[in-house]
């Protein structure tokens, strides 16, 4: 028979229930404080990153009709710095520490906006409407043929005579500290149907990556692909090649092409080639196995099926201990070796840019694309909404 509790028993018995859960809630509740205080933490620390980050802007000349333009300096709190200005959305320089804490400038460019207006190899550019070579100057699209500048020898390259590297773009700092170029691309400008209205975002974190964000919409059917043009030495010597700089990517197969550097069709294996990179070799390795004065060709990247970011090239410099690596969501990537490079340009120290004094990893569809109906289409309509992004992320070893 089940013994009743006497009244003491009671008290004592009702007592220890209020303890425990007095001892309950008090647990929960400094459970809750305790995740408040982290989630609070969380964001404090993000705001501080974010704090970190300073954009500034200055006077970088003024264009023939009396247009200003303006130089960007983003600063991180490890005081890497990229310069940006609005003529062109021109990366002029970035410098970042080499392996003994050294600043450098690795960005091939000019300390001022004539010797842009000037003339030069896309140094740091955006290239727009089209990155990269159309063939003969021309391409089909719903039964009618659109006729493009011819201002490659035979073929239309990177946008045509007045691409998006040779405008000025509209410019605005974000809240957040990043920088915001707009520009308005009229129906058929260089011969591309539709008004494209494009959207280019630049950002660094303290992560020492250079975040380039596009978009654009359009009001007709039209070719469209973006990519930034910036030519890179990470040992830092304005004087030296790139020759020595080691160069992994992510791409078992490449786009051959022809003489005039137009892609064949053909999509090709890189294995037993000079084009294998899938493992570390250095640029000058085998570059006097590649037609023509060096590398400038499209690879065809081993891209996520869901269209996600992913690792396209890896690049290190031997001598200053940099290391880049390039992240994107783009099916391609274009590796030139600064081939056409000549001498007859100098940087803001008088050293001249020699043949392979930089090389270029630029994010892209494929060239010739809307002339390849095996190619990833670069068609964008009217509704859609063009949408890449690449990450440029430097360290060292």
């Amino acid at each position: 028979m089940t013994q009743l509790l006497t009244i003491d028993q009671n008290i004592s018995y009702a007592g220890w229930v209020i303890t425990a859960l007095s001892i309950l809630i008090a647990l929960a509740i400094g459970g809750c404080a305790s995740n408040d205080t982290e989630s609070g933490q969380q964001q404090k620390q993000a705001q501080e990153q974010s704090n970190t980050i300073s954009i500034s802007e200055e006077s970088f000349g003024t264009l023939e009709d009396s247009r200003d333009v303006k130089l960007y300096t983003l600063t991180n709190g490890n005081n890497m710095k990229v310069q940006i200005t609005n003529f062109g959305g021109i990366v002029t320089s970035i410098k970042t520490p080499d392996n003994e804490g050294n600043m450098d400038n690795i960005a091939l460019g000019f300390d001022s906006l004539d010797k842009y207006l000037s003339g030069h190899p896309n140094f740091g550019a955006l290239i727009g409407r089209y990155g990269n070579r159309i063939a003969d100057g021309e391409f089909e699209l719903n039964g009618t043929t659109y006729k493009l500048a011819k201002n490659d020898g035979n073929n239309h390259l990177h946008g045509g005579e007045v691409g998006f590297d040779d405008v000025l773009w509209d410019a605005s700092i974000t809240p957040d500290s990043t920088l915001q170029l707009t520009y308005v691309s009229e129906d058929m400008e260089e011969g591309y149907p539709g008004q494209l209205d494009v959207t280019v975002i630049y950002s660094l974190t303290n992560d020492n990556e250079l975040k380039i964000d596009y978009e654009a919409t359009t009001t007709e059917a039209t070719p469209v692909n973006l990519t930034n043009h910036s030519y890179f030495n990470l040992s830092g010597n304005a004087d030296s090649t790139i020759l020595d700089h080691q160069v992994k990517l992510n791409a078992d197969q490449y786009t051959p092409v022809d003489e005039e550097l137009i892609p064949t069709g053909e999509i090709a294996s890189v294995e037993g080639t000079p084009f294998d990179f899938k493992e570390f070799h250095s640029i000058g390795e085998r570059i006097d196995q590649v037609d023509g004065r060096g590398y400038d060709h499209n690879f065809v990247l081993n891209q996520p099926d869901d269209g996600s970011m992913f690792l396209a090239a890896t690049v290190y410099s031997p001598a200053s201990g940099r290391e880049m690596k390039v992240y994107t969501t783009e099916p391609g990537v274009q590796f030139y070796t600064g081939n056409f490079l000549d001498g007859s340009l100098q940087n803001s120290e008088g050293i001249p840019y020699e043949q392979h004094s930089g090389f270029c990893l630029e994010t892209q569809h494929f060239p010739n694309a809307p002339n390849e109906a095996d190619f990833p289409s670069t068609i964008l309509e009217p509704g859609e909404t063009y949408s890449t992004s690449t990450i440029y992320q430097f360290s060292t070893r």
